[in-house]
Order: structure tokens, then C-alpha cells, then sequence
């Protein structure tokens, strides 16, 4: 059986996996659910020290004093900057790296570098106007259909349980920049695409895009969950089942 953590893009804590990480866990895999210190019921904790250096330090802590070992990583969304951060900490104790709808940052890189200049300056407004200058707070669904971000099977069930929970990212995850050392570059990695085609992003691959050129080496693999942008609440069976296939792939 294979260890698991799991780590929720922005807005949401570990308690965003629960419909994923109980069929999992009812195989036999060991899963671990991480809440990034300033959302979920780490809520208490946001403030102005909470950078990407925080949730990379989070996601570090959770497998070094639970002494876990050979771990899939799973990032989902935003989540993509933190774990490559920890994995690069931690490269020993990490089997996979697995992208969720997701993707790497490179070093030096912020989340808000790979943002659009005027979806740049809408979070900017927001952050200044809703969060206090400390948090991002969530987009409403109409500005995520706004913005492209795919809804598909988020019900009316699924977006209650989203917004009835959901709090401000913490701004300073957004705006920090990623220090990586290496010592991930060569751990297994897999892309699973939800709400982008997999054949768009082999295209995007092949034709060198920006985005996507780091995903050309002999270490990656692809995998998709057709749905939206939030697999754990839209299709939590079909996005255990593909995590549980990863546990077969070689190293």
C-alpha cells in the first residue's frame, strides 16, 4: 500500500479531501490530508508572516514528524508552488510528485507571476479593498467563469460545501518567490489534467510553450480525470481511483 498527501489549492484546507481520502484509505493506503497554516481550521493563523515559505515549511513538517516515506505528493491548483517547494526539501521521503490539475513553479517564480497583468491587478484590488492587504479572498463563481476556470460538476450541493468553508488565501503565499535547490528535478512526476484536454497539453508541449516545456522530461507521465478545476468535490471516486493507480507506476 502507498502513502499519500494530499495538499488543497488556495481558499480550502484538508478537509476539501475527505471524499477522496476515504476510499483510499477504505484500499489500505495511508493518507494524510495537509490544512496550510491560514485557511481551513488553521484559519486563526493568517496574517501577514504567512508566505510560501510557511505552507512549504507545512507540507516539509507534515512528512517529517509523521517519518513518512516513499510519499506521493499530490498538489491541486495553487498547491503546485508549496509542494514543489517541499519536495525539493525532502527529496529522500518522496516517491512521486503528483500535479492535480496543477503545475511546477519555477525557481524565483511567485504566484502571481504567471498571472495575467490585468487578473494581476483584480487580485491586487481585491486583496487591498476585501482582504486587508493579507488575504486574497475567493473569487464568487460568476468570476471564475469569468476568469475560464472550469465549474463543470460543482452542483449546488458541491459549491455550499466549497463556499461554506472557504476563507482568504493568504496573500504573502502569492507574492513570495520560490526557492528551489534541485533536489527534486529527477522525482517521478506525473501531470493529471481535469479541466485542460490532454491532447491540448501534449500539443503544448511539443510546441515548446512556456508553461508546459518543463513537463517534456523522461520523469513525467499524464493522467486525466475529465471534469473541472475541483476533482476532490466534482468526481472524489474517479480522482481516488486515478491517485490510486499511480501507486503502480515504476519510480
Amino acid at each position: 500500500m502507498s502513502t499519500y498527501v494530499l495538499v488543497p489549492g488556495f481558499w480550502i484546507g484538508g478537509w476539501a479531501w475527505e471524499k477522496v481520502a476515504r476510499p483510499l484509505r477504505e484500499a489500505g493506503h495511508d493518507v494524510h490530508p495537509v490544512t496550510l497554516t491560514g485557511v481551513g481550521d488553521r484559519a486563526h493563523l493568517a496574517g501577514p508572516g504567512v508566505d510560501l515559505e510557511t505552507h512549504v515549511q507545512d507540507i516539509v513538517n507534515t512528512i517529517v514528524f509523521a517519518d513518512l516515506s516513499e510519499v506521493i505528493l499530490v498538489a491541486h491548483s495553487g498547491a503546485g508552488a508549496p509542494v514543489t517547494g517541499a519536495a525539493d526539501r525532502v527529496p529522500g521521503r518522496v516517491a512521486r510528485i503528483v500535479y492535480l490539475d496543477s503545475g511546477p513553479l519555477a525557481d524565483g517564480m511567485t504566484q502571481m507571476d504567471v498571472r495575467e497583468p490585468g487578473e494581476r491587478e483584480l487580485v491586487e484590488r481585491r486583496v487591498a479593498e476585501e482582504g486587508g492587504g493579507v488575504g486574497y479572498p475567493p473569487p464568487s463563481w460568476e468570476e471564475h467563469e469569468r476568469a475560464g476556470v472550469s465549474l463543470e460538476g460543482l452542483g449546488e450541493a458541491e459549491r455550499a460545501w466549497f463556499t461554506s468553508r472557504a476563507v482568504p488565501q493568504p496573500y504573502g503565499t502569492m507574492t513570495a518567490p520560490l526557492r528551489l535547490g534541485g533536489g527534486a528535478d529527477a522525482l517521478p512526476k506525473t501531470l493529471v489534467t481535469c479541466s485542460f484536454p490532454l491532447e491540448r497539453v501534449h500539443a503544448m508541449i511539443a510546441s515548446g510553450h512556456p508553461y508546459f516545456a518543463a513537463l517534456s522530461g523522461p520523469e513525467w507521465s499524464f493522467a486525466a480525470v475529465p471534469t473541472g478545476h475541483w476533482p476532490m468535490f466534482s468526481e472524489p471516486e474517479k480522482t481516488a481511483a486515478a491517485l490510486a493507480e499511480l501507486a503502480e507506476l515504476p519510480a
